[in-house]
């Protein structure tokens, strides 16, 4: 018989994630509430070893697979797959630093 205690405690460790889309992660993983919700959030630590490169928070709903592995296994694993905070065509062309650049109406 599950102990009631151990059924809901919450796991923090060293793991790969491996999520909806295909997408697999390695880092420090523990449960984090935001806005009343739970979340999945993940450390992935930069391959040179100075920090992280990434904290990320999931959905319980995308994750499908958890698997506790040791630091070493998963800085490894990070290592092979550093996720990009955002990429080059997601953000809009600007000039002047900061400021976003306006798009020709048409006939002009």
């Amino acid at each position: 018989m599950t102990d009631t205690k151990e059924a809901t405690s919450a796991f923090e460790g060293w793991a790969i994630l491996e999520l909806m889309g295909h997408r697999k992660l390695g880092g420090y993983v523990r449960e984090e509430k935001l806005a009343g919700a739970g979340f999945i959030r993940i450390d992935v630590p930069a391959a040179n070893g100075d920090g992280n490169v990434a904290t990320q928070l999931y959905s319980p709903g995308a994750l499908y697979c958890l698997t506790p592995v040791s630091e070493e296994v998963a800085r490894r694993f990070a290592a092979s797959c550093q996720p990009e905070p955002v990429t080059r065509w997601e953000l809009a062309p600007t000039r002047n630093g900061d400021q976003q650049r306006e798009l020709p109406l048409e006939g002009d």
